[in-house]
């Protein structure tokens, strides 16, 4: 179960890293679905992508040792688990968005869950 728990780690926090890159050098057209949007919005969506990079090296950072920073995974995992209920906020407000991001909020509770 470790072992497993390590792959997931790493491939969590490579997947975060790599949108974290496509959201700095491409800004919001990097979401599924995007139109194009305001100064605003892309410095604010490009801002965002280094605090979710840094998630990412963070779960790396948590991999090696991971049983002494196992406590550190559950607040990251903990703030996923926040981004997926904001997700179901933005659909009561606002509508469904793009269909990826509709399976992709299955993960949130499925990290959670691990």
């Amino acid at each position: 179960m470790r072992k497993a728990f390590q792959v997931f780690l790493v491939l969590f926090g490579l997947t975060a890293i790599f949108i974290a890159c496509l959201h700095l050098v491409l800004g919001p057209s990097a979401i599924p679905g995007a139109v194009p949007v305001n100064p605003t919005m892309d410095s604010e969506d490009r801002f965002y992508a280094t605090l979710f990079g840094a998630y990412g090296f963070a779960l790396l950072w948590c991999v090696k040792d991971i049983e002494r920073k196992s406590t550190v995974v559950c607040f990251p995992a903990l703030t996923f688990l926040a981004g997926g209920v904001a997700r179901l906020i933005s659909i009561a407000a606002v509508g469904l968005p793009n269909t990826f991001f509709i399976g992709s909020s299955g993960s949130r509770v499925g990290h959670f869950s691990v």
